[in-house]
């Protein structure tokens, strides 16, 4: 006699749901982010982030003489000056494999020669340079070898002072003359999906006065019907002859409409600031920032923005010098604008404290609902921060450390320690932390100083 088996259709067997995330609460003071951003003008493409249609991403030049006047903001670059321009190009059709060109070009307006000094500056394509890729939410990244995505490995090498070597280190541009500094590709032919994506960053110096655009092209097409580069000539026409690219982004919600939904909107214009530096102190006649009493934190927010402030009130957010009107209203996320924190921080108590510094991504919201900030447990699945830190400290050896440490954070996640310090009675101890935000990234993180209860001991900390 056989066993009796039971046997019930795979359809009537249903997983159970996973349980919602537990959200915790963060107990603490929010303090808004000291210092400001420099007047440094950067000039930021960032819209439309997809281009299907070749055009001008954006122009400072004079309208004069274009045939488009309305797609040039005419405003010249002197001095020091970023260049920033992030896009992706996408197959219009799967038979539409043409290979799209980013260009980016610099006109002397003058009487003079101009010359422009590559200060630091890097580029790379989503594939193969930099494809995205699960990485743990803290490494090690000294070498400069972890990376997902081309906005995270750019803003890496930018952080390292480097300068990619298919850029020279100087341009000299004739009078009334243009030069590109910028001529590259991005492919999608043998991509599946046909996508990719490329990120730029310059960081410049010039003598004059110099104006500037980035404009996108399908490769222009040999004799024998294969693709080639397009020229100088090829780019100054869809300079003076081009509408802008398309298809346009979702148009931003006005500032004063806070009553509805946001859109934030993708960036085309030029922002002001480049770096954000900050001595965090108790006060402007302290020299010092006191860490908090044993069992406590408080934190920094970083990229702080519209209904996005953390109870502080600040937005940080770069304004808009320029800007189309139907692009953002001001640099919502700050894409690698570079903050460089300085901590000076003072053990004021008779006993040994141990003191953590850290990145943390909480739930973005303007008030703070629960007198505090709020994560996840687990956190979200969408990545909200994936980048590069640099932290600069004496260890409790009294010997300086620099670290570069690769983070990825999700939306609610309390990330892990940038640095572990035990500090004795009235020590001081000076934490350096600098970044440069990273395209692709979701605002707001914060900075958290956060002294552990004494009875704690650092493997306690997540």
């Amino acid at each position: 006699m056989f066993p009796f088996l039971l046997i019930f259709p795979l359809a009537q067997i249903t997983p159970s749901a996973p349980p919602p995330p537990e959200e915790i609460v963060q107990q603490q003071q929010v303090r808004p982010l000291l210092g400001t951003v420099d007047s440094i003008p950067v000039f930021n493409s960032n819209s439309p982030e997809k281009v299907l249609k070749e055009g001008i991403l954006l122009s400072t030049f004079p309208a004069s003489g274009k045939k488009v006047p309305t797609a040039h903001l005419n405003f010249p670059f002197k001095g020091r000056f970023d260049i920033f321009a992030h896009h992706v190009a996408q197959a219009p059709t799967p038979e539409d494999l043409r290979t799209l060109y980013l260009g980016i070009i610099l006109h002397n307006p003058g009487k003079q020669p101009v010359t422009v000094n590559i200060l630091q500056a890097a580029s790379y394509l989503s594939q193969p340079d930099a494809p995205f890729a699960e990485l743990p939410s803290r490494s090690e990244n000294i070498l400069g070898t972890i990376f997902a995505g081309p906005g995270d490995r750019v803003v890496n090498d930018i952080l390292r002072g480097q300068r990619q070597d298919t850029f020279p280190p100087q341009v000299i541009i004739p009078p009334g003359e243009s030069r590109m500094l910028l001529n590259a590709p991005i492919p999608v032919s043998g991509l599946t999906p046909p996508l990719n994506g490329r990120s730029t960053l310059m960081r410049l110096w010039s003598n004059d006065t110099v104006y500037t655009a980035s404009l996108a092209m399908f490769a222009p097409k040999n004799p024998d019907d294969t693709e080639r580069a397009p020229t100088l000539e090829d780019w100054q026409n869809l300079l003076n002859n081009g509408d802008l690219s398309g298809p346009r982004d979702k148009t931003p919600t006005p500032l004063e409409q806070t009553n509805k939904p946001i859109i934030y909107g993708r960036v085309a214009g030029v922002t002001q600031g480049s770096e954000w530096k900050a001595l965090l102190i108790d006060d402007p006649k302290a020299q010092h920032l006191t860490i908090p009493t044993s069992g406590q934190a408080f934190s920094y927010p970083l990229g702080a923005l519209d209904r996005g402030t953390l109870g502080t009130s600040q937005i940080q957010s770069a304004p808009m010098m320029v800007r189309y009107p139907d692009t953002a209203y001001r640099a919502h996320g700050n894409y690698t604008l570079q903050y460089s924190l300085t901590l000076p921080l003072y053990n004021n108590t008779q006993n040994l404290q141990t003191v953590i510094v850290s990145m943390q991504t909480p739930i973005k919201e303007d008030q703070l609902t629960k007198s505090g900030l709020r994560f996840l447990n687990p956190p979200a699945q969408q990545v909200f921060f994936r980048g590069s830190v640099r932290v600069r400290y004496k260890d409790d050896q009294g010997l300086p450390q620099t670290q570069y440490l690769h983070l990825v954070q999700k939306r609610g996640q309390q990330g892990e320690p940038l640095v572990v310090l035990n500090m004795k009675p009235g020590e001081k101890r000076l934490v350096e932390v600098d970044f440069l935000y990273p395209p692709d990234a979701t605002p707001p993180q914060v900075l958290t100083v956060q002294t552990l209860n004494n009875a704690s001991s650092t493997s306690s900390v997540k």
